[in-house]
């Protein structure tokens, strides 16, 4: 079985959009409390990697088209639709978003709340890109 690659792209940058949409919303959301722990030393006011936003939505984009790769790939085994992208999504977002996450609960001096937001943009975004990926993937 031969992917259609324009559509696994297609469904990978609509995905992303989605994806950094939601990571914007989680990061409006948590924005004073980023300014706070600035104030009290714990983030830098600066970020060590000049245009980190750009890289992050980078990151963000590449992830999503990989995410639309593995559901296409999972369509011939765990069958298309909804149920096998929300699958994809949930397994990829787990693993970007909790293992780290936990261990900043666990070990930084940041609120907790910084981290839960952290792994809900990472978990709940990568379900968001899967569905779309797989909203718009035709063989």
């Amino acid at each position: 079985m031969k992917l259609n690659t324009a559509r696994v792209w297609l469904g990978g940058i609509v995905g992303g959009v989605v994806w950094n949409a939601w990571s914007f919303f989680i990061g409006m959301r948590q924005g004073p409390l980023y300014e706070a722990m600035q104030k009290q030393g714990l983030f830098l006011k600066e970020p060590r990697y000049p245009f980190f936003v750009a890289h992050w939505l980078a990151l963000v984009f590449v992830m999503s088209i990989l995410i639309a790769y593995l559901y296409a790939w999972s369509r011939a085994t765990a069958g298309a639709g909804p149920k096998t992208a929300v699958k994809i999504g949930m397994i990829v977002g787990f693993c970007a978003g909790v293992p780290g996450n936990f261990a900043q609960a666990t070990w930084s001096p940041v609120p907790r709340i910084l981290p839960l937001g952290w792994m809900l943009e990472m978990w709940v975004g990568a379900i968001l890109a899967a569905v779309v990926a797989g909203f718009l993937y035709k063989e």
